[in-house]
């Protein structure tokens, strides 16, 4: 996969790199702000989405590059094993994201009342909450583990 003659890989990873943390905060404030649920629903979900395709497509693109220049595996494997981790935590962290959307319930901020979600029991939401909170930690560290480890190999 090229673009103009360079390697999509790493335009790919600017992408993932600005949308993940973007969903992980998203998903935090989401699971635990329930007074701003009704707004921020759909936009995590998107977001989310958006975020869990770029890091795939930045996993596949890294493996057509290895499988181009398989001279590179060697130096390159701490970066791919961190990589093949995040593409697993991004899809989980996207599960436990549409879980949330439409078990996790909530008040609207519309007078009407208009977007009111019926709340479930606690230990649904609070399970869901600390899920939320901690793939949001979980998908950001290792957006940064795998992205440092890239930029070493890069820049030395």
């Amino acid at each position: 996969m090229e673009l103009n003659g360079l390697p999509v890989h790493p335009l790919i990873v600017h992408l993932a790199v600005v949308l993940v943390p973007a969903a992980a905060v998203l998903a935090a404030l989401y699971g635990t702000v329930p007074g701003w649920r009704w707004a921020l629903r759909w936009p995590t979900v998107w977001v989310s989405l958006g975020a869990v395709v770029s890091v795939a497509y930045a996993w596949v693109s890294g493996r057509d590059l290895l499988d181009r220049k398989p001279e590179l595996e060697p130096i390159i494997q701490p970066h791919q094993e961190r990589a093949d981790i995040l593409f697993w935590c991004a899809i989980v962290f996207f599960v436990v994201v549409v879980l949330s959307a439409f078990w996790m319930g909530g008040p609207s901020g519309l007078v009407s009342g208009k977007g009111e979600r019926r709340r479930r029991p606690p230990v649904i939401e609070l399970s869901l909450a600390a899920m939320l909170v901690i793939f949001a930690i979980v998908l950001i560290t290792m957006t940064f583990a795998t992205g440092e480890q890239g930029a070493r190999l890069v820049w030395g």
